[in-house]
């Protein structure tokens, strides 16, 4: 049985900055890809960072240079690291894995396992 729970997500004024961790249980975090989405009502779902089991990460261009992922193989949990965090950045965010490969953003559905997700909101 796998679970991920995402904590950490909060509310906090433009300019600021949240860590977001997810916890796996039952899949190894370092085997392969780990990621964070986020989402917001009446939205596409949005990659916002994966990290692959080399440690290479990627990031779209709306959160490179502010959001940095992260992980701790030993603890079996991802982090994201926000700064600079923008109205836009308000969403819902979701932790994800999926086997080793390509990690990539942009097809959300080959990412197999999701977390329940944690809420962050920007306000100006």
């Amino acid at each position: 049985q796998v679970q991920l729970v995402e904590s950490g997500g909060g509310s906090v004024q433009a300019g600021g900055s949240l860590t977001l961790s997810c916890v796996s249980s039952g899949y190894p975090i370092g085997a392969g890809c780990a990621g964070w989405f986020r989402q917001e009502p009446g939205k596409e779902r949005e990659g916002v960072a994966s990290i692959d089991r080399d440690g290479t990460t990627t990031y779209p261009v709306t959160t490179q240079g502010r959001f940095t992922i992260s992980r701790d193989s030993a603890k079996n949990t991802v982090y994201l690291h926000t700064n600079s965090l923008e109205p836009e950045d308000t969403a819902m965010y979701y932790c994800a894995v999926k086997g080793a490969g390509d990690c990539t953003l942009t097809s959300d559905y080959l990412w197999i396992y999701w977390g329940q997700g944690t809420r962050v909101t920007v306000s100006s």
